[in-house]
């Protein structure tokens, strides 16, 4: 699939004085696997809400699988939501969800959803309040996929979960993912599943995006140059430095060049992991007004 997945223009969004997300302009590819990542109060679920139409923007708009204005009624047929709390009706069953979601979705797979649901032992006919956390949140992802979407949201769905459950829930969205090609975006804290299963990252900060591009991209076009304190002004100036550590004699130098930028005499490259790469960006909010890469003048 081609295009953009979510297309966010000017976005903004206040609640009183305060501002949760300002001046967001994002395009997020279709048919990725998308992390979104930042710090609480970054605007993540307020970015995530006005994306699936459950909030209003106060600037700007957002338009999902190319055409369709976020809230239309053609965008709620083609998105599936899926927040960390798992709305779900806990005092009904499996089989009354079921029944639920097909009463409000036009595009609704039945067959799939039962077939999911077997498959992972969850009974039909017990109450979603008895099932443990692991178990609701799977019945969250069945009634999402059966929606038959072509953009599936996800707000913060590990959370609450531990690690067998999440790794049991992130094996079956990839699946999911691999057999009806839907375009996914993650938000989530646990920056090292998302670096398992996420191509294409974006970073939130204080309500702007510090940093977006493929994971591949992102780990290839960042690495910790090692060298000289009494240097490190001098390689700053002609490189991208996005964040900056010196001892006594040593310097430590995070920067955002193609690997085909030469090495400076007396400089070591190091590679970093993802992982580094987002705390980064999360810590140093001045990283996102660098300019990307580029070639260095010889």
């Amino acid at each position: 699939m081609n295009g953009a997945a979510i297309e966010a223009s000017g976005l903004g969004k206040r609640y009183g004085r305060s501002w949760a997300l300002r001046d967001c302009s994002l395009s997020i590819p279709a048919g990725h696997v998308v992390g979104l990542v930042g710090p609480n109060g970054a605007g993540k679920t307020t970015f995530l809400n006005m994306a699936v139409g459950l909030s209003t923007p106060t600037t700007g708009e957002v338009r999902l699988l190319g055409r369709h204005r976020a809230g239309s009624p053609d965008a709620l047929d083609m998105v599936a939501f899926v927040a960390q709390d798992a709305a779900l009706y806990r005092n009904l069953s499996v089989s009354d969800m079921l029944r639920v979601g097909r009463g409000l979705n036009r595009r609704w797979d039945e067959r799939t959803a039962r077939e999911r649901l077997a498959e992972l032992g969850i009974p039909l006919d017990r109450r979603v309040g008895a099932l443990s956390g692991g178990q609701r949140s799977q019945v969250a992802l069945s009634l999402a996929l059966a929606k038959r979407p072509g953009l599936l949201v996800l707000d913060e769905p590990l959370a609450a979960l531990d690690p067998l459950a999440r790794h049991e829930f992130m094996a079956s969205l990839m699946t999911a993912v691999a057999e009806d090609g839907v375009s996914v975006v993650f938000s989530s804290h646990v920056v090292a599943e998302l670096e398992r299963v996420c191509d294409h990252l974006v970073v939130l900060q204080d309500g702007r995006v510090q940093v977006s591009g493929d994971v591949e991209d992102l780990t290839a076009e960042h690495h910790v140059l090692v060298g000289p304190a009494d240097q490190a002004d001098e390689i700053a100036g002609l490189l991208p430095v996005v964040r900056s550590r010196r001892a006594h004699a040593q310097a430590h130098l995070l920067v955002r060049t193609p690997r085909s930028v030469p090495v400076p005499p007396g400089w070591q490259r190091h590679p970093v992991t993802l992982e580094e790469i987002v705390l980064t960006y999360m810590r140093e909010p001045a990283a996102a007004a660098l300019p990307g890469p580029k070639a260095v003048a010889r």
